[in-house]
């Protein structure tokens, strides 16, 4: 357990560096040194390395980090709810409503609520598409309760069916968008963490930290529950409060991330993946692994997006995919002898 978290801590601690120096604008190591001296002495430096760093990089990777433990946190509690490897947090439709109502606000926010930018100002494409998340996550969840408790089979039914008809709502949007509308729209689908600010990253950032410290006491738990609920049950666990805070932790943690990134892929399915093929099957290391990995990930993603073809960003949400998809088959083959 131990080793396993102290290398997720390493490659984690490896990501932030080589993230810090890398971009548009090149920091060297001897810069970054210059830099985090500054930053210790507490006094404001004039240089162009300390201005990109503490401007624009470093929201930047702390709000990477939070997006990737959220999202990789988020995996884990789902795939142990479901108890199926290939559940994910948009199976309980978060990522799909949050799409929904960001398409909405792009394409008929000047329409249908014209009074809410003045109100909430650029807190308005953010604010709705966490609405739109969490309201959706409570309406499949409501669908899946039946006679006082809630089933999973019909959660994942209605979640595929609210995906569909949300994926529909986009289509049609996408057709009525003008150009710079669809624009706008594709590139909040695909992911970016381009628009950091500290605002923004001091509101996932203490949400994301909450969903962990909830999400670890669920460890114990999810590890009952893969047992079965009748068994779970049998060793005291209240099955139906557990599925509850999982769920609650998900939407909000998931909610945050996406509202303010956008559709980041993969990363939820991934990473716990990843840390069970490493570490086995214990929550009480896939949960905190899994969000170290997840951050990871994200970290590695944005690095290649902001320098593969600089100054040109790349989606996050496609190299998500294509850098931890590779990874994760090689992985499996290393490892198919424990499956």
């Amino acid at each position: 357990m131990r080793s396993t978290l102290a290398g997720g801590f390493a490659l984690l601690l490896l990501s932030l560096v080589v993230g810090a120096g890398s971009g548009a604008y090149a920091i060297s190591a001897s810069q970054l040194m210059g830099v985090f001296g500054a930053l210790w002495q507490g006094g404001a430096d004039p240089s162009p390395e300390y201005l990109v760093f503490v401007n624009i990089r470093l929201p930047r990777l702390v709000l990477g980090v939070a997006a990737g433990a959220g999202l990789g946190m988020a995996g884990t509690l789902m795939q142990g709810l479901f108890r199926n490897p290939l559940a994910d947090p948009g199976l309980i439709g978060i990522s799909s409503g949050a799409a929904l109502a960001a398409g909405v606000t792009i394409v008929l926010g000047a329409w249908l609520l014209p009074a809410l930018p003045r109100t909430l100002g650029s807190w308005t494409l953010v604010s709705m598409a966490f609405a739109g998340g969490f309201l959706v996550t409570l309406l499949i969840y409501g669908l899946s309760r039946s006679e006082g408790s809630t089933r999973m089979a019909l959660m994942l039914l209605a979640g595929i069916a609210i995906n569909a008809l949300a994926g529909a709502g986009l289509g049609f949007l996408s057709v009525m968008a003008t150009d710079e509308q669809l624009r706008s729209l594709q590139f909040w689908l695909l992911g970016s963490l381009g628009g950091a600010r500290w605002s923004a990253v001091l509101l996932v950032g203490v949400v994301v930290f909450i969903a962990l410290c909830v999400g670890l006491t669920l460890a114990a738990p999810l590890n009952a529950i893969a047992l079965g609920e009748a068994q779970a049950t049998l060793l005291g666990v209240d099955v139906e409060r557990v599925k509850r805070r999982a769920i609650l932790v998900t939407a909000f943690a998931v909610g945050a991330v996406t509202a303010t990134t956008g559709i980041i892929g993969f990363v939820g399915l991934i990473a716990p993946h990843w840390v069970r093929l490493v570490a086995g099957p214990d929550h009480r290391v896939v949960l905190p692994g899994s969000a170290l990995l997840g951050a990871v990930l994200v970290l590695a993603a944005d690095t290649v997006a902001r320098t593969a073809m600089a100054p040109t960003e790349l989606p996050l949400g496609v190299l998500t995919a294509f850098i931890g998809v590779p990874m994760f088959l090689l992985m499996l083959r290393h490892f198919r002898g424990r499956l």
